[in-house]
């Protein structure tokens, strides 16, 4: 016989910690961008509370004070029905005027907010390296910028807004309480709404972080992999890869709906357990203002207004009811972003270099995160002022990582890098989803026409833009759609030639061009470029005859340095790549 097994023990569940530690640089740039507009729209909301709650009170005093004074005619004569009646028409219009003020004000200052979040968020992603670790992850990117700061946009809104006034309705509720019928009475009323209002927001944000987590998961995927279905197709359907590529989209959207599911399930039972609170809170200032009635130590108006005050009190709390799961999802928002809403470095522009020499490096060392070994090895370097050089080697051999330490766009683990301020000309052509002259004035964004045409004359591209309806004013598409590779590419050396510096960074800038069109970019860098100093990472033989001189690397060292006129520099021209 097999003898009994015990069953196992039940798993427990893990414990979730908020992180609260991800909140303070976003409420400190909170109150540095609008801290006057927040806080005077959290007063606003205090004083709606408090008008609603004094007008509701004072409404069922009123009415009920009518009803007993006119049982008889002579009590009925001496009521006084204009000072009450004035009164509820005063707090019904102050209520109104402070609720209009509130969402002006709250809402102006969360778009302020907003925009200072975006902006120190983009500061944040223009530290060196950065870049290159956002295109490798494009669908998280979007998420950042889109779901991420509208999360914390709702942590004023859908928050702290609401919690600040439902502070104030309890102490208010509990306060007045207990001027009526003592401090026991009121400090149990006052602690109820708190621990009603603020324990169960608290409550419903641990329970939904984690199906927050999954559905920010699932919506990045969701996103990302019908990106990859549309625009990826064509190769998808070559590598026979489409079925798979479409039960990863339903994989991702059942996951969707499962997060979906389990918040709506916890949002229904914080709604669920407010509505319960608020019930035995309510019977219990009922039945409290009854038995205070009954015994002669209130009159009935006052009894009313018990009521209907209590009532008014838990109208603040309902708010919090969608800021309980907004409050997950701010704190994941939060912790994602945080590193990049911190205070970032100055800069990391390089040193600038003695006189005569536009770059300088000495014994610089760069590695890559987790690369095995360095990018850059033991490299210096002395470039004059005015000379043409090329970065030659295989891929790989760490000719980009050279031209962003001389950009400044890495920061070298040992060594020093100076260098004049400089323009590079990356291998991908950058263009947006905008005018052509929006394009080129990323450059310079104070160019007139005139410095425009005159960029684009010595691009070889004004006469195409001329022929374009619209000129400077035609619309590109996503990427640059409606030109050709070429003409991008001349739209880039064009954007290159509108910046006024003294080094032109240039990493494979015909890279994909056909011979024609080369010759022709080539042409135009070599006229323009006057006395400026020049650096060309390359593999292309036309590229590296641009230049008077090569670096030729191999495993992030500089192994030969021949200059043009030398035997070694021919050869080393005739083992790149030819045009």
């Amino acid at each position: 016989m097999t003898p009994r097994q015990s069953p196992p023990a039940a798993t427990a569940r893990p414990r979730v910690h908020l992180p609260w530690a991800a909140l303070k640089p976003v409420l400190a740039l909170f109150l540095a961008e609008r801290w006057p507009a927040l806080a005077g729209g959290a007063l606003l909301a205090a004083l709606t509370v408090l008008a609603g709650m004094t007008l509701l009170s004072l409404s069922g005093w009123f009415i009920a004070a009518t009803a007993i004074a006119g049982f008889s005619a002579g009590t009925a004569l001496a009521f006084d029905v204009f000072g009450p009646a004035a009164a509820i028409r005063f707090l019904a219009l102050a209520r109104t005027g402070a609720r209009y003020g509130e969402r002006l004000v709250t809402h102006e200052a969360t778009l302020g907010v907003l925009a200072g979040l975006r902006e120190q968020l983009f500061r944040g992603w223009a530290a060196p390296g950065a870049a290159r670790a956002l295109l490798a992850r494009p669908a998280r990117v979007l998420f950042r910028l889109t779901e991420d700061i509208d999360a914390l946009g709702q942590l004023y809104l859908r928050v702290l807004v609401p919690a600040g006034a439902a502070v104030v309705a309890a102490l208010a509720a509990g306060i007045a309480l207990a001027c009526v019928t003592g401090p026991l009475a009121g400090a149990a009323l006052g602690g109820g709404l708190l621990l009603l209002g603020l324990g169960l927001p608290y409550a419903g944000a641990r329970a939904a972080y984690a199906a927050n987590r999954r559905r920010i998961h699932a919506m990045e995927a969701l996103r990302a992999r019908t990106i990859d279905l549309v625009a990826g197709q064509t190769e998808l359907a070559m590598a026979g890869r489409l079925p798979a590529q479409r039960r990863r989209l339903i994989a991702a959207d059942a996951a969707l709906a499962q997060a979906d599911h389990a918040l709506n399930r916890t949002e229904t039972l914080v709604g669920a357990g407010f509505g319960i609170g608020g019930a035995a809170l309510l019977a219990g200032a009922l039945l409290l203002a009854g038995w205070l009635a009954q015994s002669g130590e209130i009159g009935a108006p006052v009894a009313a207004a018990v009521v209907l005050g209590t009532l008014a009190a838990l109208e603040p709390f309902a708010a919090l009811r969608r800021g309980a799961l907004e409050l997950g999802r701010t704190l994941l928002a939060s912790r994602r972003l945080a590193p990049r809403l911190a205070p970032q470095p100055a800069g990391v522009m390089p040193l600038a270099p003695p006189a005569g020499l536009a770059v300088r490096l000495s014994r610089v060392d760069f590695r890559h995160a987790d690369a095995a070994r360095p990018a850059v090895d033991d490299v210096s370097v002395v470039i004059e002022a005015g000379a043409r050089v090329a970065v030659v080697g295989a891929s790989g051999a760490g000719k980009s990582s050279l031209m962003a330490l001389i950009a400044g766009e890495a920061v070298p683990g040992e060594g020093t890098v100076e260098a004049v301020a400089a323009s590079t000309l990356t291998q991908r052509t950058e263009l947006f989803q905008d005018s052509l002259r929006d394009n080129l004035r990323l450059a310079a964004p104070a160019a007139d026409d005139a410095a425009l045409w005159a960029a684009l004359a010595a691009a070889g591209l004004a006469d195409d833009v001329r022929a374009m309806p619209g000129g400077l004013d035609a619309r590109l598409g996503e990427g640059g759609l409606g030109l050709s590779g070429g003409q991008a590419r001349r739209l880039a050396v064009a954007r290159l030639l509108l910046r006024d510096t003294a080094l032109w960074l240039l990493d494979e800038p015909t890279e994909g061009l056909d011979a024609q069109t080369a010759e022709g970019v080539l042409s135009s860098l070599a006229e323009r470029a006057g006395g400026r100093t020049l650096v060309v990472a390359t593999h292309i033989r036309r590229e590296a005859a641009l230049c008077d001189r090569l670096l030729v690397m191999a495993q992030g060292r500089v192994i030969a340095r021949p200059v043009r006129g030398e035997p070694g520099f021919d050869a080393a021209l005739a083992g790149l790549r030819p045009d």
